[in-house]
């Protein structure tokens, strides 16, 4: 190992953001656990001798209190994983008036990357979204009602969430590239978590559940966060480029045509400012 480096990941309580925790502690970086679950999250942590942060990504308040504590506690943040999601059923607000599905994977990684913005440029940190097939399986993201209040569905509401996780990334990179932030989304394949284990929604569930389906087709938490702790891990310029979506640690070739809307991650971005402001 070059360097050894100060790696933050969300959603690192269990699953894929956990199995990165432990390779990446395994390669000697100092790796801070965040989680929602306060014994999941210290669990893992004790595991691998890391720091655990415990925020719940439906309260803006809880990543506001994250990223002061983050900001407190590490002279230097090199990674930046935002990897914390969920795909979930019936329509729902959190306690911000937000969509939950568009909070959880959007807003608050946002707000939370905006937050620790000098902290990242300070470090010449990447940050690193974890994402879905394609970038994301929507066909509109509709700046006026990213709520979906007038058209919402769960899986349209994950879709759309994972393909804002690009159009972030890419607008990421070009306003910040030049101050020495570098920027990546990857797809980590069909993987088999308790991911979706909150949702209502029936293909969502049997998905998710079918043990089937998850032996034949769905691969281990350990192979699917290969792909983060090698960004992670990795130097930006050299191992990977900034501004782009990898699968299989390699460019994804057919990503969502909409994550290479310019003028609409510069609108996302501007409207999610508003929002959190």
């Amino acid at each position: 190992m070059e360097e050894r480096k100060t790696i933050v990941i969300t959603g690192a309580s269990d699953g894929l953001g956990a199995a990165a925790a432990r390779q990446l502690h395994r390669a000697g970086h100092e790796v801070v656990v965040v989680g929602r679950s306060p014994h999941k999250t210290e669990a893992v942590a004790r595991e691998i001798g890391a720091d655990a942060h415990v925020a719940d990504f439906t309260r803006l308040g809880e990543v506001r209190r994250l990223a002061a504590d983050l900001n407190r506690a590490y002279p230097r943040i090199d990674v930046l994983a935002n990897n914390a999601g969920g795909v979930f059923g019936d329509p729902a607000k959190t306690v911000d008036g937000f969509e939950k599905t568009f909070q959880i994977n959007h807003l608050a990684p946002f707000l939370l990357t905006q937050l620790l913005m000098d902290q990242l440029i300070d470090s010449r940190a990447s940050v690193i979204q974890t994402t879905t097939l394609h970038g994301g399986m929507a066909r509109e993201v509709d700046i006026d009602d990213l709520n979906l209040d007038n058209n919402y569905d769960p899986l349209r509401a994950y879709g759309t969430a994972k393909l804002e996780n690009v159009l972030f990334t890419k607008e990421l990179h070009r306003r910040f590239h030049d101050q020495g932030v570098s920027a990546a989304a990857f797809y980590p394949g069909n993987v088999a978590t308790n991911f979706g284990s909150e949702t209502t929604s029936r293909l969502m569930k049997f998905l998710a559940t079918n043990r089937l389906l998850r032996a034949m087709v769905w691969s281990t938490p350990d192979r699917g966060a290969d792909q983060l702790a090698w960004l992670a891990g990795g130097r930006p310029g050299s191992d990977w480029k900034s501004g782009e979506f990898y699968v299989k640690r390699r460019p994804g070739r057919r990503l969502n045509k909409l994550a290479y809307d310019t003028d609409l991650a510069r609108r996302l971005w501007e409207r999610s400012e508003e929002l959190v402001a």
